[in-house]
């Protein structure tokens, strides 16, 4: 029912809602993201990633091409993030930030960008034997 790009959705919402709520239930350490809590407290940007979560959970059962939606605002929370930690590195209150944020440009927004190219039904063409009708 849901295909391969509503399977991946469902998951990545379900994910994402999980990480704001436990955002909001025990708050993490803020270190490398004064960039996001100099304007509110992290149980604030927890609701991002809830909000983005639900966004996508609901975009897994839309029809391909409506499902656009979730990919794009699956982006959302970990860009944020990466922003936060690579502008601590460059203002020097986070040195670790640098490999955190490359964490999230490639576990996160590297594989949702490359999720949302992945056709819902692509078979491997048949290996050339089997199309002549050959053995094996």
């Amino acid at each position: 029912m849901l295909g391969r790009r509503g399977a991946f959705l469902l998951i990545l919402g379900i994910g994402k809602t999980c990480w704001g709520i436990g955002m909001l239930v025990d708050p993490p350490s803020t270190a490398g993201l004064y960039l996001l809590t100099q304007w509110c407290d992290i149980r604030h940007w927890a609701w991002l990633w809830i909000s983005a979560g639900i966004i996508t959970t609901v975009s897994a059962f839309l029809r391909i091409g409506r499902d656009r939606v979730g990919f794009v605002v699956a982006l959302i929370p970990p860009i944020v993030w990466a922003i936060a930690y690579m502008a601590a590195v460059v203002s020097g209150q986070f040195s670790r930030g640098a490999y955190v944020a490359l964490w999230y440009l490639t576990s996160h927004v590297g594989v949702i960008l490359w999720a949302a190219t992945v056709p819902e039904y692509s078979v491997p063409p048949a290996p050339q034997s089997a199309r002549e009708g050959g053995p094996g």
